[in-house]
């Protein structure tokens, strides 16, 4: 069964969908099948992967609600398309899933819609990891629902823990009454300024309030970081070498890769270096 990771935070502009992408992206440059599932109406975890939104027949919002909608059904595998990273694929979101809270709000079971539809494709993947947008509504309970663990990115900025209490309540709500498996892998601290002093303030800050629970790794501020997705590509396509990538990787190898060594029950790749691309032992580097 492929493990499943929702990146949460229902506040906007803290790197959700950065974080998603680029997990994803490094997970499937490492050998690893990943799908990644954009439950975000901006769609921004679908262009940026490339794929058009324009072109597509349909998308997130038909598989969760085209039973309800009295069309014939839409699986998952009908909407899934490849992307430019070897071994990650997108299930691809438009602004048509603005409307699914409205869509689903009597439906049966809707918090469990999108659970079922990875059902189809669990044994396709070793990894999903689901985008979510900014918000607590049905597509979050949607994504907290269908994953075993959760990513909360958090921006390093002052407020930063603004609203964590309510998400954590979430969480523990849909735990107890829908997923108990379901367990919060830890924060990540994104958009960090090492210049400034409210960076570090934050960073303290943090880790006081999640002890344990928070990536040693930290996304740094990175204007390469930002250029990516209006060019369609992870950052490890983009400059591979730049800071933004370096701690993506680094991320990676921290929250699955060292797993799998440490307890034998995370993602086990083919070895993806510093550089952002697997190791080669003859020591090319182009």
């Amino acid at each position: 069964m492929a493990r499943r990771f929702a990146v949460v935070n229902q506040k906007g502009g803290v790197g959700k969908t950065t974080t998603a992408v680029n997990l994803a992206a490094c997970a499937g440059s490492d050998g690893v099948r990943t799908l990644l599932v954009d439950l975000d109406a901006q769609g921004n975890a679908t262009s940026g992967l490339g794929v058009e939104r324009a072109q597509l027949e349909a998308c997130m919002y038909d598989v969760l609600t085209s039973s309800e909608s009295g069309q014939d059904a839409v699986g998952l595998r009908d909407i899934i398309v490849g992307t430019a990273v070897e071994n990650l694929d997108v299930a691809p979101a438009t602004i048509d899933l603005a409307g699914a809270d409205l869509s689903l709000a009597n439906a049966i079971a809707r918090e469990m819609r999108l659970r079922r539809a990875l059902l189809s494709v669990d044994s396709d993947y070793d990894l999903i990891i689901i985008d979510t947008g900014p918000s607590l509504g049905i597509l979050t309970v949607n994504s907290l629902s269908a994953a075993q663990e959760v990513i909360i990115p958090i921006q390093c900025e002052y407020y930063a823990l603004e609203g964590l209490s309510q998400l954590l309540d979430v969480v523990s709500l849909v735990r107890q009454q829908i997923n108990p498996d379901l367990k919060i892998a830890g924060a990540v601290l994104t958009m960090y300024d090492a210049r400034t002093r409210l960076a570090s303030d934050v960073l303290e800050e943090v880790r006081r309030t999640f002890p344990g629970r928070v990536f040693e790794t930290i996304i740094p501020r990175n204007v390469r970081l930002a250029e990516a997705p209006s060019y369609g590509m992870p950052i490890i396509l983009y400059d591979p070498s730049c800071a933004g990538a370096q701690a993506y990787v680094q991320l990676y190898r921290e929250v699955l890769v060292d797993e799998a060594a440490r307890t034998g029950t995370g993602i086990v790749g083919t070895n993806l270096g510093d550089s952002g691309n697997p190791d080669r032992s003859n020591g090319d580097t182009d």
